[in-house]
């Protein structure tokens, strides 16, 4: 809008410097014609024939646009139109802008005047001018139009400027809008284009093949970690069962021992295993999962009924703030392993007599789970890493398991709609802890008042339902 109204201020601006500088011109050369006629009169026929030529103008057109006054020395006059000599700043050139008025004895309406001024022979003084108001006026007339000019360029520049902002804004919104979808694993869809082949559309494709490229690197890699653990699976299950069967068949205690950790180092490949295939299916199942009214409170309570004898072992503080009737829409059994994958994890990394807190509330429209340790806590630049397969922290390492929980915590999440909040349970202090809080949004009862009528919450949520161990939660 500036560069656009800039132009055509330069552009208006150099007309009226144009225009006016010609009109200008073209007076001050008439007055210079007048003046060259008066000087060969006086040549030719001395000052009286100069005085006679003056009132011979004058009297011919007492109101034309010429001005004259011829006087001595001492302003006394001797023949011209107006009676005394005009006030007003006089050039080095002798070129003098003045009004002709009753001042001056000028008999006419007020106008404008242009003259210049020198003296002749003999101590006279000679002023010969011209009416220029019409021409001022023009003038007026002409800045008025730049002026309004102005106006119309500046409100066209906003239209014009706020169309084409919208426009472009509107197809960049596009692009950020599925770029964020894409961010939030929508990795199928694609920037849409308008067919223009404009910039935008060439923008909009070179994302699209770079996405393409992107998803099919990604499922080459998913193909191969998935095809490894199903087709290791098999092998090892062999291997442990031999193992087990070893360990039942020897006498010797070191013998059974030795087996006895074998086989639980088989046990926890195949968890690892049964992990990576359980997050690719997950992720393969997308949102297709059998949503139904879940009463959240419920589900928690359970799993804590579930872990609470762990957490007693190790006598640690296991506290519950569950509020009632919190419900979602969900795959009931996929929430029970999110909660109870980070419950186990709350107890594993919390030392003993350390404090775990579980927390269901409603927030606004979302549901709210929480749980907070004391334990190690994790890093604030390792937060945003810890969802990766088989990342871990490193003051975890020396602890057992597998670096896949929090990625299964991560694909239910993802399947539910849900946000995954990290935080500091008691920030500043050596053991931070961690606070690990699930936002989810809230089951609308008035938006399923045909499924609420077919489905009880409550039974939805109790009954039928199949615990797992400790151990097979963990595993898991």
């Amino acid at each position: 809008m500036v560069v656009f109204a800039t132009s055509v201020f330069l552009l208006l601006a150099f007309i009226y410097w144009r225009t006016a500088g010609f009109m200008t011109a073209q007076t001050d050369e008439t007055i210079e014609a007048e003046i060259a006629g008066l000087a060969e009169q006086y040549r030719g026929r001395g000052i009286n024939g100069l005085i006679t030529i003056i009132r011979e103008r004058v009297a011919r057109d007492p109101n034309a646009k010429s001005i004259y006054l011829l006087t001595t020395d001492d302003f006394l006059k001797l023949a011209g139109n107006i009676e005394t000599w005009p006030e007003g700043a006089r050039s080095e050139s002798g070129w003098i802008n003045f009004t002709l008025n009753q001042d001056v004895g000028w008999r006419g309406p007020e106008r404008l005047a242009r003259a210049r001024i020198f003296e002749v022979q003999g101590g006279l003084r000679l002023l010969v001018g011209r009416d220029v108001d019409e021409l001022t006026n023009l003038k007026r007339v002409i800045e008025t139009a730049i002026n309004w000019g102005m106006g119309i360029t500046l409100g066209l520049a906003l239209l014009g400027g706020f169309l084409m902002s919208r426009s472009t804004t509107r197809r960049i919104e596009v692009i950020n809008s599925t770029s964020r979808r894409i961010m939030n694993g929508h990795l199928s869809l694609r920037i849409p284009t308008r067919g223009t082949d404009d910039d935008f559309d060439q923008l909009a494709e070179n994302l699209n093949q770079m996405l393409d490229r992107i998803v099919y690197l990604m499922e080459g890699i998913r193909h191969v970690s998935d095809s490894i653990a199903h087709d290791l699976r098999t092998p090892l299950t062999r291997l442990r069962n031999q193992l087990e069967n070893t360990l039942m068949s020897v006498d010797n205690d070191e013998a059974r021992e030795q087996a006895g950790r074998a086989v639980a180092e088989a046990d926890q490949l195949l968890a690892t295993f049964n992990a990576l295939l359980r997050i690719a299916r997950l992720e393969t199942r997308g949102n297709t999962a059998d949503m139904k009214p879940v009463s959240l409170d419920s589900l928690v309570s359970d799993a804590c009924e579930l872990y609470e004898a762990l957490a007693e072992d190790k006598e640690q503080v296991f506290e519950q703030a569950l509020e009632h009737q919190v419900m979602i829409e969900g795959d009931r059994d996929l929430l029970f392993q999110m909660v109870s994958n980070l419950i186990d994890n709350a107890i594993k990394y919390t030392p003993e007599k350390g404090t775990i807190r579980v927390v269901v509330r409603r927030d606004g429209e979302d549901c709210l789970f929480e749980v907070s340790d004391s334990g190690i806590g994790i890093p604030d630049d390792e937060k945003d890493q810890v969802f990766q397969r088989f990342y871990r922290v490193g003051k975890s390492r020396s602890s057992p398991g597998n670096g896949l929980g929090l990625s299964l915590v991560s694909a239910v999440a993802e399947i539910h709609q849900a946000r995954i909040e990290l935080s500091d349970y008691r920030p500043g202090e050596e053991n931070p802890g961690l606070t690990v809080t699930i936002r989810m949004p809230a089951y609308v009862v008035e938006k399923k008042r045909i499924r609420t009528t077919q489905i009880d919450p409550q039974s939805g949520a109790s009954g039928g339902e199949q615990r797992n161990s400790p151990s097979e939660s963990s595993n898991v």
